[in-house]
């Protein structure tokens, strides 16, 4: 069995200008951390500054979503910067985001990098250490959020950082205990019932199936819900019901 407490997470703030993709306000109801996009894949100013606000006033934990500049794809296309280029991009991030989440009377509480970063950190080691080194110079304090057993833990860990082993409610998981490619059929579900039960295993027992129903160890601290999963909300508050009819409290990790 797992912790009995576990923190719902979902990503917001990803629009941009007039366009925008996730139900902010919505989810704000219904997680405990908010993974704000930090205007390197998805938002700008007054979208990350109303997001802090609405999270400040519900006592919604503010995380700094990072990622590679990469407005076009999303943040979701294969990028590897220098080193130095990285580290100060997300430092540059963080920074950013700091300034809206004092001013709404909260502070960023972590670090979750985003999309072809995040996937990047689980296994490449130099591009893990260019996170922390980021992350260290914003806020050496900062918890990192990321797949158990990932590089960027690891570095982060040995930088004294904390680290935030984190599950997604709504991916499908390889026999590694990673996340399938979003280009695979079946990657990403959408089926309520199915997000609802893989949930419950993730924060009850600490372990899902995969694609082809193996049984795979996931034990984490935070549970992730995309927003911009259809019918995201919805989902939030079925998989919220479900865990503390449970019995699982659901509260931030911070």
């Amino acid at each position: 069995m797992t912790d009995s407490v576990i923190d719902l997470n979902a990503d917001l703030a990803e629009g941009y200008g007039r366009w925008a993709l996730t139900d902010d306000e919505a989810l704000l109801s219904v997680v405990t951390s908010a993974n704000v996009a930090c205007g390197f894949h998805a938002g700008d100013a007054a979208t990350m500054r109303r997001v802090c606000e609405g999270a400040a006033e519900r006592g919604v934990a503010v995380g700094a979503h990072v990622a590679y500049q990469d407005l076009a794809g999303f943040g979701r296309r294969d990028m590897r910067l220098p080193a130095d280029e990285l580290a100060a991009e997300v430092a540059y991030q963080i920074g950013a985001l700091e300034v809206f989440a004092r001013a709404a009377g909260t502070k960023v509480a972590y670090v979750k990098p985003h999309g072809a970063l995040y996937n990047r950190v689980v296994h490449d080691e130099e591009q893990a250490e260019a996170v922390v080194r980021g992350i260290v110079l914003a806020d050496p304090r900062l918890p990192v959020m990321c797949l158990p057993g990932s590089a960027v833990l690891r570095r982060a860990e040995q930088a004294g950082l904390d680290g935030v082993t984190e599950a997604f409610a709504d991916r499908a998981y390889t026999e590694a205990g990673t996340l399938v490619p979003r280009g695979t059929p079946g990657a990403v579900i959408t089926d309520p019932r199915k997000v609802v039960e893989q949930a419950l295993a993730l924060a009850t027992q600490g372990r899902t199936t995969t694609l082809d129903g193996k049984p795979v160890t996931v034990r984490a601290r935070s549970l992730c819900l995309h927003g911009d999963t259809p019918g995201a909300v919805e989902l939030a508050q079925r998989v919220r019901t479900a865990l503390e009819t449970a019995g699982v409290r659901v509260e931030a990790r911070r």
